[in-house]
C-alpha cells in the first residue's frame, strides 16, 4: 500500500494538546503493546498514525490475571488482561529508549490501584520523553472498597488532580462509560485540569462457555471492545462534546472504529482525535485505509481539513427522550 504523500499529510495533520499529529488517528492502549508489535508487520509503519498509546503501566510489574484472557464475541471481544506490564521503571528505562519518536507520538497510559500510585507512575513518565500521559480510571480503588474510580465523578477528578500536579505534559483523562453521568464526570476531570480525553473505554461485558456452564473470560468478565460499542460510544462523544466546547478541551473517540466511515462519524460527533483499536486485530493495515477514506471524504466536501469536521453534528430539533416501541 503505497504511503500518503505531502499534500495528503498536510490536509490530515492536526494539532492536539499543543502536539502536532500527522494524522487524527490514534492505536489505542492495549492493542499494539509498547508500540513496536505492529511495526513488524510488512506494509505497516507508524507514521500512518498520528500518535501510539502505550500498554497500561502500573508502578509495580504485573503479571495479569488468569487465562482466558481474550474472547470473540459477535462484533467485538471481550478482554481482561489485567494490566500485565513490567512496571514504570522498565517501561521508561528500557523501552522508550527503543522507540523512534521521530515517526508518531507516543501516549503513555497510567494505571494504578491508589491515588499515590497514579501520581508516582505520572511523575516517572514526567521525567522522560513520553509525549503525554493518559490515565486510565477505570482501575478499582484498592482504598475504597474496590470501586472503580472512572464510576466516581469525585474520585475520577482526585485522580486527575493527583496526576496534574505532577506533569507538565498533555493529560488525557480516559473515560469509562460504565457509570450514571458521564458528562459531569468530565466536567469535574475538567475543573481538575485535564488537558483532555478519551471516550469511551471498554463496556463491561461476560462470554458463556454452555457446556461447562462457566465464563470463558478467567476474570469472569471483561471490557467489551469492536463494532457492538459503537453506538454507546458515539452518543458518549457527543455528550462529553458539550461539556468540553466551551473550554476547548479535545477528545479521543474511540470505540468500534473499522472503516474511515466510523472514524468520520466520531469527527462530527465531537473527536478532534479518533482511536483505533480491535480492528488491529483482523486488518493490521487498517489506518492506511482509513486516511484515504478521510482524505476522500475531505475532498468531496470541499472541506479544509479534520477540524472542520469536528463537532459538526446538526441534531434534529424534534428529539425528545428515547423510549420503547
Amino acid at each position: 500500500m503505497t504511503e500518503l504523500s505531502a499534500t495528503d499529510r498536510d490536509q490530515l495533520a492536526i494539532d492536539f494538546c499543543g502536539l502536532s499529529l500527522a494524522t487524527p488517528l490514534v492505536l489505542l492502549s492495549g492493542c499494539v503493546g509498547f508500540g513496536e508489535e505492529y511495526t513488524r508487520v510488512h506494509g505497516f509503519s507508524n507514521r500512518d498514525v498520528g500518535a501510539v498509546c502505550l500498554k497500561g503501566t502500573t508502578l509495580e510489574p504485573r503479571l495479569g490475571n488468569p487465562p482466558h484472557r481474550v474472547a470473540e464475541t459477535p462484533m467485538g471481544m471481550l478482554n481482561a488482561i489485567g494490566l500485565q506490564n513490567p512496571g514504570v521503571d522498565h517501561v521508561v528505562n528500557e523501552i522508550l529508549p527503543t522507540l523512534d519518536f521521530g515517526e508518531t507520538r507516543f501516549i503513555a497510559n497510567v494505571s494504578g490501584s491508589t491515588l499515590e500510585e497514579y501520581a508516582e507512575v505520572t511523575r516517572r513518565f514526567d521525567d522522560s520523553p513520553i509525549d503525554a500521559i493518559e490515565i486510565n480510571i477505570s482501575c478499582p480503588n484498592v482504598k475504597e472498597g474496590g470501586v472503580a474510580f472512572g464510576n466516581d465523578p469525585e474520585m475520577s477528578a482526585r485522580v486527575v488532580e493527583a496526576c496534574r500536579a505532577v506533569t507538565g505534559k498533555p493529560l488525557i483523562t480516559k473515560l469509562s462509560p460504565n457509570q450514571t453521568d458521564i458528562a459531569d464526570n468530565a466536567h469535574r476531570c475538567i475543573e481538575a485540569g485535564t488537558d483532555g480525553f478519551a471516550v469511551i473505554n471498554t463496556l463491561m461485558g461476560m462470554a458463556i462457555d454452555i457446556n461447562t456452564r462457566t465464563p470463558v473470560i478467567g476474570n469472569n468478565q471483561g471490557g467489551l471492545s469492536g463494532p457492538a460499542i459503537k453506538p454507546m460510544a458515539l452518543l458518549k462523544v457527543q455528550q462529553v462534546y458539550q461539556v468540553c466546547k466551551p473550554h476547548n478541551i479535545p477528545i479521543i473517540g474511540q470505540g468500534g472504529v473499522t472503516t474511515a466511515e466510523d472514524a468520520i462519524e466520531f469527527l462530527i460527533a465531537g473527536a478532534a482525535l479518533v482511536g483505533v483499536g480491535t480492528a488491529l486485530f483482523y486488518d493490521p493495515l487498517v489506518c492506511n485505509k482509513i486516511n484515504r477514506g478521510m482524505l476522500d471524504y475531505l475532498q468531496q466536501h470541499e472541506l479544509a481539513g479534520i477540524p472542520s469536521l469536528t463537532g459538526s453534528l446538526v441534531l434534529n430539533d424534534h428529539s425528545t427522550d428515547p423510549c420503547c416501541g
